[in-house]
């Protein structure tokens, strides 16, 4: 299964599942649903909801 890429629809930050974000409590390899449904976008704090999905 190959890792998804997610980006932020206010601000444009991407959260790629296969490098994490581990400044921000996320592991390389966090699938998005492993995601905690509090975290929020660490650029403008929006949560999980203001995400979509990138289509290859």
């Amino acid at each position: 299964m190959s890792y998804k890429i997610w980006t932020c629809t206010v601000c444009g930050y991407v959260y790629d599942e296969e490098k994490g974000d581990e400044e921000h409590g996320l592991a390389p390899g966090t699938r998005w649903e492993d995601v905690p449904d509090d975290w929020e976008c660490p650029d403008c704090g929006v949560g999980k909801s203001d995400f979509e999905m990138v289509e290859d």
